[in-house]
């Protein structure tokens, strides 16, 4: 992001390991029903690592442009400010980030299988990393506050 804007300024971020180009604030976790929702920023032209969604996935461009690519790096989406989706859960690998001045996308991930969010994938799309609804509800205790606080 090139500028802060209030919306962006309004929530203490988070990095997830040593992932780069983004950063994350988690809003809710429901464990029971599997459930989670969050805010990604992502930074300006620089797409994140290649993944898969292994669950039913809402999002919601709140600020820039949200950009989704091929897993040979070629642009495939280009979503604007307030553009909703919906990414069904095992669809195809791709990577994500942020338009020219970044993005800021709320996230509503939907169900699972076997508790699984996501598969992070190598170049050659082997999974080499999962993220799951407790690992969320671990970063979620983590942040010591609810987001926007």
């Amino acid at each position: 992001m090139t500028t802060p804007s209030p919306l962006d300024a309004a929530f203490a971020w988070h990095r997830l390991g040593d992932f780069p180009h983004f950063h994350y604030t988690i809003l809710a976790v429901d464990e029971a029903r599997q459930i989670t929702d969050f805010i990604i920023r992502y930074d300006s032209d620089a797409p994140i690592f290649l993944h898969r969604h292994r669950s039913e996935t809402h999002t919601l461009v709140l600020q820039g442009e949200h950009r989704l690519y091929a897993p040979d790096g070629a642009l495939t989406d280009t979503r604007p400010t307030g553009r909703h989706s919906i990414t069904a859960a095992d669809a195809d690998p791709h990577s994500e980030g942020g338009g020219p001045d970044g993005a800021l996308v709320l996230y509503s991930t939907r169900g699972s299988t076997d508790g699984v969010l996501f598969d992070v994938l190598d170049a050659d799309g082997h999974t080499v990393a999962t993220l799951s609804v407790a690992d969320v509800a671990g970063l979620f205790a983590q942040q010591g506050r609810p987001a926007g606080h």
